[in-house]
């Protein structure tokens, strides 16, 4: 997970793009409604609560959804508990393997490096990649469900984050974290003992976010944001997802106080100055699709389950997995800038 503390070099379209964003992070323009539905009593309320300023080293119980995804035995991606027998990632962290006895799930961890009495690894029985992945758009659909051999039991370091229905929306002032163990910046790896990375970030409106990623062609739209996504940041103090974030959660606090699984970190532009905005999938999109696969998945046999092996101890982040970046895509220049300052002066 990407802070950015460089300095700009000067250059006048730097510094009006950071008043933009400053601009921009003060008077976002946020989806307006209540949230809707119930929720189950046991996701999203973790043993540690308050208010926790961004871009540190997450404490520990925090966050007991968090999980780590491995292939073969190396970290590639984060990946979120939603319950007993399902984790959610991005589609795009399977694109070497769809084989199951590839992957593996760590929960309870903090610091991979050093796992407790509380951690655990899981295998992993199915692995449910949506099939309209990146056929229609760049990184469209970025989402896929895993099914665990086994229940997981839920202890005050591992929980479930709650999922939301297909009409909850953000309201105004809406409180919404990353986390994962990605790069701390594009060329540099999150320092041993691996501790878990959070940063408090903002919902920033979709048709603002798509100036961030327009091409040197006006006319062409492959790297743009579509409904089945959404975009967020911390633009003021450069918080962004990074290599090796992919997949994990963007969790936001709804209905008094529980913790909503809202996205998936999906792509961004390089997470070095100036930042962008990330992009994430957009779960309240996909959550008829969710429903429907698990509904139709029934739960594995125990009795054929592969022995479950020992939290493992990593230290080789050398196979992290790629936040994909659009390979042509421009950082604002002063035009777009002038309008980004037009359009967050009229939300003041």
């Amino acid at each position: 997970m990407a802070n950015a503390r460089a300095v700009g070099s000067g250059s006048g379209w730097q510094g009006a793009c950071a008043l933009a964003s400053a601009l921009l992070w003060l008077c976002p323009l946020m989806l307006r409604a209540e949230p809707e539905g119930a929720t189950v009593d046991v996701c999203g309320k973790p043993a540690v609560t308050g208010k926790i300023f961004g871009g540190q080293n997450a404490p520990d119980l925090r966050w007991p959804w968090q999980a780590s995804l491995l292939y073969r035995s190396k970290h590639i991606c984060g990946a979120t508990l939603i319950d007993a027998y399902w984790v959610i990632s991005a589609a795009h962290c399977f694109q070497k393997s769809r084989e199951p006895s590839d992957y593996r799930i760590l929960l309870g961890y903090h610091q991979l490096q050093h796992p407790t009495e509380h951690s655990r690894q899981m295998t992993v029985y199915r692995v449910i990649v949506h099939s309209d992945f990146n056929k229609h758009y760049f990184m469209g659909s970025d989402i896929a469900l895993l099914q665990l051999h086994l229940s997981v039991n839920f202890t005050s370091h591992i929980l479930p984050a709650c999922l939301p229905g297909p009409t909850m929306k953000l309201p105004l002032h809406s409180s919404c974290w990353i986390t994962g163990w990605g790069m701390i910046t594009e060329d540099d790896f999150l320092a041993a003992p691996f501790q878990l990375q959070e940063g408090e970030v903002g919902i920033i409106d979709s048709e603002v976010c798509k100036m961030y990623f327009q091409s040197p062609d006006s006319s062409s739209s492959e790297y743009s944001i579509h409904e089945d996504m959404f975009c967020a940041g911390d633009l003021m103090t450069g918080k962004s997802i990074c290599r090796g974030d992919s997949g994990g959660p963007l969790v936001c606090k709804l209905n008094g106080g529980t913790w909503f699984l809202m996205g998936l970190s999906s792509w961004s532009q390089a997470c070095r100055y100036p930042i962008s905005p990330s992009v994430f999938t957009r779960l309240t999109y996909f959550s008829s699709w969710i429903s429907e696969k698990r509904s139709t998945s029934p739960n594995p046999d125990s009795s054929f389950a592969p022995p479950q092996d020992k939290p493992p101890i990593l230290s080789d982040f050398s196979s992290l997995g790629t936040v994909h970046k659009p390979s042509t895509c421009t950082t604002l220049v002063f035009s777009q800038t002038f309008l980004l300052l037009l359009i967050s002066l009229r939300t003041l």
